[in-house]
C-alpha cells in the first residue's frame, strides 16, 4: 500500500509587545510580521483538511524560556489532527509537559544538539513516534563539512544552527540526521534558512541529502510557494510530508486546492 504524502500547515508563534501569543511570518528567519491569532488559525486549519498541524514557539530557545503551554492547550482544544509543538524543549520533563498540554509530538532542535541523549530518553519514555528532531539548516560553501551536495554547480554542505537560526554549530546536518535516527527519533523536520519565506521552492539538495541518508520519515519545510513545489520535493527529494506557512496563511492556496493539484499530478494524498 502506498503511503499518502502529508500536507502540514505551520504557525510560527512569538510573544507580542503585550506578552500575548501571536503568529508571525518572515523571510530567512528574519523581518517577522504579524500574521494572526494562533488559536483562530489552528481552528481554521483543523477545518481545512490539513493532515497535521505544527506549532513552533520561535523564540523560546533563543530567550531561554519555556514553551507557551497555555497557548498550546488552547490550540490543542481546536485541533483534532496530529499536533506537533516545538520551541524551548530541553528536558524529558519539558517533553512530558508539552504532551500533557495537548501535543501529540514534540519538535526538538537546540535541546537535542546540546544533549543528544535527550532523544533516546524521550523515545524510551513516550515512544519514538512522539519525538521529532528539527533541523534549522544553512548552506556553507567551505571545507568544514562531512557530506557535500551540488548547488548550482558549487559544492556545499549544510550546517545545523540553533536558537532560531541565530547560532551555527559546525555540525553537519546529514551526520546529525543519521545520529538522531539511531538515537530513536521518529521523524525529522528539515528547515532551510536559505529558502525560508522566499516562496521559491523547497531546498531540494538539502532535503534530498537527508532523505537519502535516513529511513526515518522526513518533513520538508521552508520555501513552498505552490503545490508544484510540493510535487517537486516529494518526487525529486523523497520527502514524506510538505510543510508550508505563507501560501496557506495568506490564502494563496487552500489545503483542499493543494491536495487536488497534487492528486492530479499523481501524488498520493488524503482527499
Amino acid at each position: 500500500m502506498t503511503l499518502t504524502k502529508r500536507i502540514i500547515p505551520c504557525i510560527d508563534v512569538d510573544l507580542d509587545e503585550d506578552g500575548d501569543a501571536a503568529v508571525y511570518t518572515g523571510v530567512n528567519f528574519e523581518d517577522l510580521a504579524y500574521t494572526g491569532d494562533p488559536v483562530e488559525m489552528a481552528k481554521k486549519y483543523n477545518e481545512s483538511g490539513a493532515d497535521e498541524f505544527v506549532f513552533l514557539d520561535i523564540t523560546a530557545s533563543a530567550e531561554g524560556r519555556e514553551t507557551m503551554l497555555d497557548t498550546v492547550s488552547q490550540v490543542a482544544d481546536e485541533v483534532f489532527i496530529p499536533l506537533t509543538v516545538g520551541g524551548g524543549i530541553r528536558t524529558r520533563e519539558d517533553i512530558k509537559e508539552t504532551l500533557r498540554a495537548g501535543a501529540d509530538k514534540v519538535s526538538i532542535n537546540s535541546g537535542a544538539i546540546a544533549r543528544p541523549e535527550l532523544i533516546g530518553e524521550g523515545a524510551a519514555a513516550f515512544g519514538s513516534q512522539c519525538i521529532v528532531i528539527s533541523v534549522d539548516a544553512r548552506r556553507r560553501f567551505d571545507e568544514q563539512g562531512e557530506h557535500y551536495a551540488d548547488v548550482d554547480g558549487e559544492s556545499c554542505w549544510f550546517e545545523c544552527t540553533v536558537k532560531g537560526g541565530r547560532e551555527g554549530t559546525g555540525l553537519d546536518v546529514v551526520e546529525w540526521a543519521i545520529e538522531a535516527e539511531q538515537r530513536g527519533a521518529g521523524e525529522l523536520f528539515v528547515n532551510s534558512i536559505d529558502a525560508d519565506g522566499t516562496k521559491d521552492g523547497y531546498d531540494i539538495p538539502l532535503t534530498s541529502a537527508v532523505c537519502d541518508a535516513v529511513s526515518t520519515p522526513v518533513i520538508a519545510s521552508s520555501g513552498c510557494g505552490s503545490p508544484e513545489d510540493m510535487y517537486e520535493v516529494f518526487e525529486e527529494a523523497g520527502a514524506d510530508a510538505g510543510l508550508a506557512a505563507s501560501i496557506f496563511h495568506f490564502d494563496e492556496y487552500s489545503i483542499a486546492e493543494t491536495k487536488q493539484r497534487l492528486d492530479e499530478m499523481g501524488v498520493p494524498v488524503r482527499l
